[in-house]
């Protein structure tokens, strides 16, 4: 049986430094930091304890969880990246530290980069950066990041497209959940040219960037190849919106973007937030959309 690690709260002094961090995060970024009641409170505690009553005051090792919203680029659309900045209170050594623990980030996946690409983010993390040199590390980084795809998928419509005007069509799914076939929709949308982003669960809602005949060929080979082994009245998709007029890209690649607007609903966590379906498209510059699809 593995032994439960001890763990101890920092003394006062170390807390207040860690507390000065957390402050000078929300001093830089009042309007683009959010935290939860539960590290709110847990800072409030903090802030108002001294070491005779720190013992038994928390059942478990506290850490304050904020949240920070970075903008990677304004132009032509803005491109926002959550990161999560965990800051922990406790140690784990027989002896407390001269310095307060570090600070741990976590990079959330955004719709514009894909899995590979934001673990390359994590990886590329600096280990002796400050609190705003790390910020400022990643934000330099994510937008290399999303200009290398931008310009990756920008090389691909250019040698392939010809003239062919683009569209941007709207699929309608009143259930779409299996992982491999969620998974081909990001996969083959590369070589047929195409971007957008797909919204899994009930219901679900693929949005399609590309010249006409590519994404009816691309949807074709999805329904026939991918769907193949599927009945086929379970492979129930409608077109419901084809916007074909001075139509730009708005999106870099083609992206699953279920577990990135709102929160899951249902006893299989695979309803999906339509308000904030409606509010993520509206950012995008596409909100007229969504009645067109949705209702």
């Amino acid at each position: 049986m593995a032994t439960q690690a001890v763990w101890h709260i920092l003394p006062t002094d170390l807390i207040e430094l860690q507390l000065g961090q957390i402050d000078l995060l929300l001093a830089m970024y009042p309007e683009e930091t959010t935290i939860d009641e539960g590290s709110q409170n847990t800072m409030d505690v903090l802030r108002d304890v001294d070491d005779a009553s720190l013992n038994g005051t928390f059942a478990t090792a506290p850490s304050v969880l904020i949240v920070l919203q970075v903008t990677i680029t304004e132009e032509p659309i803005k491109q926002m990246l959550d990161l999560d900045f965990i800051f922990p209170f406790s140690y784990e050594n027989s002896m407390p530290p001269e310095d307060p623990p570090d600070f741990k980030v976590r990079i959330r996946q955004p719709y514009w980069l894909n899995r590979a690409a934001t673990n390359q983010l994590m990886a590329d993390l600096p280990t002796e950066e400050d609190l705003l040199g790390t910020i400022e590390h990643i934000k330099e980084a994510a937008a290399e990041q999303l200009e290398q795809a931008t310009n990756t998928t920008a090389a691909l419509i250019t040698a392939n497209s010809g003239t062919l005007d683009l569209v941007r069509v709207w699929f309608y799914f009143p259930s779409i959940s299996t992982r491999s076939k969620r998974d081909d929709f990001i996969i083959h949308a590369p070589s047929y040219r195409l971007t957008g982003f797909l919204y899994a669960g009930k219901p679900g809602l693929l949005c399609v960037e590309g010249d006409s005949q590519s994404i009816d060929d691309y949807m074709k080979f999805i329904k026939t190849e991918s769907w193949g082994d599927i009945p086929a009245h379970h492979k129930k998709v409608s077109e419901r919106y084809r916007e074909t007029k001075d139509v730009k890209r708005v999106f870099p690649d083609m992206t699953e973007i279920t577990d990135m607007v709102g929160e899951r609903r249902g006893q299989r966590a695979n309803r999906g937030d339509m308000k904030a379906m409606e509010e993520w498209l509206t950012e995008r510059t596409l909100g007229n959309a969504f009645a067109k699809v949705l209702m």
